[in-house]
């Protein structure tokens, strides 16, 4: 072992030496370890940064109720089709019965189902929105998100509402089979009405925005935004790899490298994000946009 490799390795047994303290000097619940750079963070610190890493940027996930919260003018937000929740039409049974997980996400995370829907302002605008829920199911689309979603496309149609959806999910809900396949042409329906009657959709894409949701509604909107570093595709690496027989390169599906190849319109770190709808929703009222 050369003098290098000596320092080098002592440099490694230290690192992990303080990671281990670290780790047993933290108490739960005061902090998180980011993702990215495994920075210890200050939870408190952390949720006045909008859930970013203040070390790297990394962009944490966020419940659709925090996403609304930092998204809507504070006190605006009325809630629409709470009501509306899946069922178990097929029966279906994996590890366990689709009963049984629906009643577990409901008891943990209460009614919303895979998204959040309502009527809100955004610096003073008055929009429809849809905001989905990555920790309801992996964000999954079945029978009741579909229906969510397509009606408050139809109440942004008859409202004339600009409407917005912030999308995070793994794609359709295969505990509902073909039923939530559908949801696909049925969302992706009501906007092409929505568009005929000349209203304006944003679509905003949260990491992961995956599957039937990434092939219908979350990409036909008039403007795609994301936040950095989303993963954004169809297929799943792996299985794109297998197909095409080709390794994919290492930001292959990241919300950087479809900007780059123009399938999105801006990507928009979490703390402009607010001004910066304000901002598209004035242009469109043609309302003169102000000057950051």
């Amino acid at each position: 072992m050369t003098l290098r490799d000596w320092f080098a390795d002592r440099a490694r047994s230290r690192q992990l030496v303080d990671s281990d303290r670290i780790r047993r000097e933290m108490p739960d619940g005061l902090w998180t370890k980011c993702n990215h750079c495994s920075a210890p963070l200050y939870n408190k610190d952390l949720e006045a940064n909008l859930q970013v890493c203040p070390k790297c940027g990394y962009h944490f996930r966020v419940s659709a109720w925090t996403r609304i919260g930092q998204l809507v003018d504070e006190g605006t937000f009325s809630q629409t089709h709470a009501s509306i929740r899946s069922t178990d039409p097929l029966g279906f049974v994996d590890t366990k019965p689709y009963k049984v997980r629906l009643e577990e996400s409901y008891d943990r995370l209460g009614d919303g189902d895979g998204v959040i829907t309502g009527a809100a302002d955004i610096e003073g605008t008055t929009i429809q929105l849809a905001v989905m829920d990555f920790a309801f199911m992996g964000g999954s689309m079945g029978s009741a998100v579909g229906e969510k979603i397509t009606r408050t496309i139809e109440d942004a149609h008859e409202a004339h509402r600009p409407l917005i959806i912030v999308t995070a999910s793994g794609g359709a809900r295969m505990q509902e089979g073909t039923l939530s396949l559908m949801q696909m042409a049925k969302t992706s329906s009501a906007l092409a009405q929505f568009a005929e009657g000349g209203g304006l959709y944003l679509a905003i894409l949260a990491d992961p925005t995956t599957g039937g949701v990434s092939a219908s509604f979350a990409t036909l909107a008039d403007i795609l935004i994301s936040e950095p570093a989303a993963v954004i595709g169809f297929a799943g690496r792996r299985v794109i790899e297998q197909t095409i027989r080709q390794k994919a390169p290492p930001e292959f599906q990241t919300a950087e490298w479809l900007l780059k190849y123009g399938a999105l319109d801006m990507i928009v770190p979490r703390s402009s994000l607010r001004p910066m709808l304000g901002q598209l929703l004035r242009m469109h009222a043609g309302q003169p946009a102000t000057v950051a």
